[in-house]
């Protein structure tokens, strides 16, 4: 059979490599120019990359049935549509449902030590510094510390952290209050 004077093997193959350039495209420039797809509206499966391999798919699967077979042309289309929905939902379910709702980083901001709680490991002398240890969900953060109060505090002592300025946390110790239930 042929469509707009081309056999539908070409057409296939033709929307195979448009499709796969622009997946590898977008994979690649997305980032960049911030497309983030549906975003949080709710509408997921107008994903661009789902798009995109679900063309991307149909072509192949259409290409390799008008090769290989002898079927009618709207049962192949048919076929390959299924292929392709299958093939879509599972990347979107097990592969891109779960890179979304990942960890974006393990980076943070010097503002996010602000209020929470650390120990000394290096004692911090009344006008001087000292190191905190701060313990997060990533790991250990040490930063360098001076007193917010003035006071000397010695090893081991838990400390909050009151403000930060130029990378030196400012702690004044942390005193938790006792339960008497």
């Amino acid at each position: 059979m042929e469509t707009f004077g081309m056999p539908l093997e070409t057409i296939y193959l033709y929307g195979l490599i448009i499709s796969g350039v622009l997946t590898v495209l977008y994979v690649l420039f997305a980032d960049v120019f911030h497309f983030h797809g549906a975003g949080d509206g709710g509408l997921h499966f107008l994903n661009p990359v789902l798009i995109f391999a679900f063309v991307t798919i149909l072509s192949a699967s259409g290409y390799l049935f008008e090769r290989m077979s002898s079927l009618h042309y709207f049962l192949i289309l048919a076929i390959s549509a299924v292929i392709a929905f299958i093939v879509v939902t599972l990347l979107n379910v097990f592969v891109l449902v779960p890179l979304s709702s990942a960890e974006e980083s393990l980076v943070y901001k010097e503002s996010d030590l602000q209020g929470r709680v650390g120990t000394v490991i290096t004692a911090i002398p009344a006008d001087g510094f000292g190191e905190v240890m701060i313990d997060s969900t990533s790991g250990r953060i040490a930063k360098p510390a001076s007193s917010f109060d003035g006071d000397e505090i010695p090893n081991g002592t838990n400390v909050l952290v009151v403000q930060v300025k130029n990378g030196v946390l400012e702690v004044t110790v942390h005193h938790q209050l006792e339960s008497y239930i």
